[in-house]
């Protein structure tokens, strides 16, 4: 059992429609059809959307997206017109047969501008470019567009390998006073505007003074630790992706960020190697949380305080609970990141019994 620790009133989403930076659509060749579609429409029409909950294989049709900026639909729909058209087959969720994959959508919130993300399961830029130059002639304000190729059988919109076809290859957004470069790869938080107060509150958590150091886990394209490195002597960051550290570094160049550094690796590697304890460990993991053996890791470096970042209340629970011989919840703050889902993020502040 935890103690209960104070867990403070849910901030607020500043916007709850178009208020997402990032949608991911996918492709298949089984629709999940409406009751009203089912007498009027040919049922072995593919379908370009969104899972429906409980169903890997049929994806429901989807026309508008209110989460995301109008711009995105008319995109998704110009794509599935393309599509229709292409003679390329879409993905079989079952049969892991046909070529179009993903169409990810990223949206910079504060410059108006697109990255177009086309995944599909082979190379072939004969089919893909003309769709790029499609996109990027009826639509001005996209910025550019890229082919991820993977022949992974999961569901992940993940390349593994990236043909940059048309306009710029990375998306330019801000977070508060400072600028980011996100590759189509990159982890970044999905609420721009939400993020501003999220990151805020990790801060107001840090309670930094200007000389500590910072650890920062799962650090992404390194937005917490630019959004520190003002407030601490050094932040060192942590991360798997490749595309993402890339990011991150060319984000400290772009915001005359100096005392960041950042290192590539399984963290479960990459900590170990760590030579001294920081004053600061902040931990951002994906949904997952914490692997246990990055648990024990964090338990035997024993830094004084930890702020930890989560979009899973059940994961941050089952790592509170593993650390719960060592350290004290302090006290909670979620952030509505994700109106009209029960998804929440939570920041809390942990420190060392």
């Amino acid at each position: 059992m935890i103690d209960q620790p104070p867990v403070h009133a849910i901030l607020p989403s500043e916007r709850i429609f178009e208020y997402r930076n990032k949608m991911e659509f996918s492709f298949s060749d089984r629709r999940w059809w409406l009751p009203h579609e089912l007498e009027s429409s040919s049922l072995n029409e593919f379908a370009l959307g969104l899972h429906v909950p409980g169903t890997f294989y049929k994806v429901l049709d989807i026309r508008a997206c209110l989460l995301q900026p109008d711009l995105g639909n008319q995109i998704l729909g110009a794509t599935r017109e393309f599509i229709r058209n292409s003679g390329q087959p879409v993905y079989g969720l079952r049969s892991h047969e046909g070529f179009w994959r993903f169409l990810v959508l990223r949206n910079s919130a504060a410059h108006d501008r697109w990255l177009v993300n086309i995944v599909t399961a082979s190379e072939d830029r004969g089919a893909v470019q003309p769709l790029a130059d499609l996109i990027m002639q009826r639509f001005p304000q996209v910025a550019g567009v890229v082919n991820n190729i993977t022949a992974r059988l999961s569901g992940v919109a993940i390349g593994e390998r990236e043909i940059h076809l048309a306009g710029e290859p990375t998306l330019r957004d801000d977070l508060g006073p400072y600028r980011f470069d996100i590759s189509a790869n990159s982890f970044f938080q999905t609420n721009t505007r939400g993020a501003q107060r999220l990151y805020g509150v990790v801060e107001r958590y840090a309670g930094l003074s200007g000389n500590e150091s910072v650890l920062d886990l799962y650090c992404g394209t390194g937005t917490i630790a630019i959004w520190l490195a003002s407030h601490a002597r050094e932040v060192i960051g942590l991360e798997l992706v490749e595309s993402a550290v890339a990011d991150a570094q060319r984000n400290c160049l772009t915001n005359g960020i100096e005392n960041c550094r950042f290192i590539l690796g399984d963290i479960k590697e990459t900590l170990t190697a760590i030579p001294s304890v920081p004053d600061l460990l902040v931990i951002d993991p994906p949904r997952a949380g914490m692997h246990k053996d990055v648990v024990n890791q964090v338990i035997a470096m024993a830094p004084p305080k930890i702020v930890y970042v989560s979009c899973n209340p059940a994961t941050l629970a089952r790592d509170v609970l593993a650390l719960k011989e060592h350290y004290q919840v302090a006290e909670v703050q979620p952030v509505d990141m994700f109106p009209h889902t029960f998804h929440v993020e939570s920041v809390a502040r942990l420190i060392r019994r």
